[in-house]
């Protein structure tokens, strides 16, 4: 497996892993004052070797009850807290939590970065092609949230959404993405089913990836 690194501001450092291919799975370094958070973090020595010129680990979240990937092995590594699910942050740190969902078999959490502008969001949002219903979204909702999407996760500022699965999004007008993929994935879902069906989305993004700025 090899991991990709992202555009975006050096205090939101991103990686893609390669396997597999079609999750896109997404995990974040977050630069908070003098200490770095790892959020639902996959380990590789690329990785660590871009840790090393960060600030310290303080801590390791996993936002998702099913997102396990490495945030246990590497918060034992680091001796740092694991943070699973917070319904609330630790004091001391710059992150509001968000439950999005607490039900059976789905317990998820997002983080609010309010002095960066900056939504964390792990499986009820993503940017990976299976969540988008055309090649024009940026941001989709998970194919299981469609139904009864995120509505905790609207009305966000966010200048950034960085999301378990697929490249984060860094423009000025990226809070207004979500609340419209939110808004829409009723209705969007029979262009959702087509989307899947013809590829149109994957198409797209190997031809013109989106791109994002810093």
């Amino acid at each position: 497996m090899d991991v990709h690194f992202t555009a975006g501001p050096a205090d939101m450092v991103t990686w893609v892993a390669s396997e597999p291919g079609f999750m896109q799975r997404a995990a974040h370094a977050l630069v908070a004052g003098s200490g770095t958070w790892l959020v639902d973090p996959v380990d590789h020595p690329d990785v660590r070797a871009r840790l090393a010129d960060l600030p310290p680990v303080v801590g390791v979240m996993q936002l998702l009850d099913r997102h396990g990937r490495d945030c246990a092995g590497m918060a034992a590594d680091l001796g740092v807290p694991l943070v699973r699910t917070p319904e609330r942050m630790p004091d001391g740190t710059p992150f509001v939590a968000v439950v999005v969902r607490d039900g059976r078999g789905w317990h998820e959490s997002a983080l609010w970065w309010g002095d960066r502008a900056a939504l964390v969001v792990a499986e009820a949002l993503g940017t990976a092609p299976y969540f988008r219903s055309s090649p024009a979204e940026v941001i989709g909702p998970h194919p299981m949230m469609r139904l009864r999407p995120p509505g905790t996760l609207e009305g966000y500022p966010a200048e950034h959404v960085l999301v378990g699965h697929g490249a984060p999004v860094h423009r000025d007008d990226a809070g207004v993405l979500v609340d419209a993929a939110i808004a829409h994935a009723r209705g969007s879902t029979p262009r959702w089913l087509m989307s899947l069906a013809t590829g149109s989305v994957r198409r797209s993004d190997r031809q013109s990836p989106i791109v994002t700025r810093s």
